[in-house]
């Protein structure tokens, strides 16, 4: 099941099969001085998710897009417990990990993992890609022999394409594709059953941004159950590796289905601008092809439009639309917060 805040929509429909993760009503507020106001004067509140709803289950890959600073990372981080919530519940397997002590999240985070969109930056530059992949296991398996780590090390770094004599290399020494490979490697050192990629291929080439979807796909397949929430920028990506993709606006979600649905026929003006972006590899289509273009700067977080959050950016806004906020309907595969849309 996905919620925005603005409605309920069924993700899986085996309603019987339990899922892994269940985000209720998740809020991240930041409170943001404002140096040019008065020291009396309360501090400014950006709404990063305003309210966010869903169930994954295993085996599923939900892709998020959005514009920079919708809330897609805020998102992620929140449900990792790497930024604070404001309100609302992250359940992973029935157990609500916002109300659990330390030593239950150690247990929790080998079976959650997340890929930064960044590699160098969080790869330690100071040791080597041996110690960087197999630093899990001394943490959590302080009984392992050296051998015991160095062979899970390599065995791993096989499986994500490496080659074993990388090991007593440092970071700076590989490119920004293998970095990145070590990072899946010391995500999939446990086997977990959630991976997080947050924006993973944002600063790859082309060609290596397809290895490593490519692998993260081949993954997936072979570790049954294996679930994912794949954040990015290129939409042609979301839409490869994807079972759903959830659209996302100043922190709200605006338009959710399977990726055929979104893709193939995109219903709100914001989804249908995003797509129309995207370059087709065939000229004449490419030529031919409708761009939808959005006037108008987007709102300030610290002042959301009243109503639809979309209505100041909207080519067929109403004057109803600053009125009523447009609700998502929970019954259907793909649904639009769009108050001129029809749900399909």
């Amino acid at each position: 099941m996905f919620q925005g805040s603005r409605g309920i929509i069924m993700i899986q429909d085996s309603e019987d099969k339990q899922a892994l993760l269940e985000v209720n009503n998740l809020k991240v507020y930041f409170k943001v001085k404002d140096k040019k106001t008065s020291l009396c004067r309360p501090n400014k509140i950006l709404k990063a998710v305003d309210g966010i709803t869903l169930r994954l289950y295993a085996g599923e890959t939900l892709g998020i897009i959005g514009e920079s600073g919708c809330g897609k990372s805020t998102f992620a981080r929140a449900i990792i417990g790497l930024a604070q919530v404001t309100h609302g519940s992250v359940v992973w397997r029935g157990r609500d990990l916002l109300k659990c002590d330390t030593k239950h999240w150690r247990k929790v985070r080998k079976d959650i993992q997340i890929i930064f969109q960044n590699p160098l930056s969080s790869l330690n530059p100071r040791m080597t890609i041996g110690e960087i992949i197999s630093e899990p296991l001394r943490t959590y398996h302080a009984s392992m022999s050296r051998k015991e780590v160095k062979n899970s090390a390599i065995n791993m770094m096989i499986k994500v394409g490496l080659i074993p004599n990388y090991i007593n290399r440092y970071p700076n020494e590989l490119s920004g594709g293998q970095c990145q490979r070590v990072a899946i490697a010391r995500a999939l050192l446990f086997d977990p059953k959630l991976i997080i990629c947050d924006e993973p291929v944002a600063a790859l080439d082309v060609s290596i941004q397809a290895q490593v979807v490519n692998l993260l796909q081949k993954l997936q397949c072979e570790e049954t159950g294996l679930a994912m929430i794949f954040i990015a920028h290129d939409l042609a990506v979301v839409k490869h590796i994807s079972d759903w993709v959830m659209v996302m606006y100043l922190g709200h979600v605006i338009e959710f289905g399977t990726y055929e649905a979104v893709y193939d026929n995109p219903q709100h003006p914001y989804t249908k601008a995003l797509l129309s972006a995207v370059p087709i590899p065939d000229p004449d289509m490419e030529k031919g092809k409708k761009i939808h273009v959005l006037e108008g700067e987007i709102p300030s977080p610290f002042h959301p439009p009243s109503g639809c959050i979309f209505r100041t950016r909207c080519p067929i806004s109403e004057p109803k639309c600053a009125l009523t906020i447009p609700l998502i309907d929970g019954s259907v595969r793909h649904t639009v917060a769009c108050l001129k849309v029809n749900t399909i």
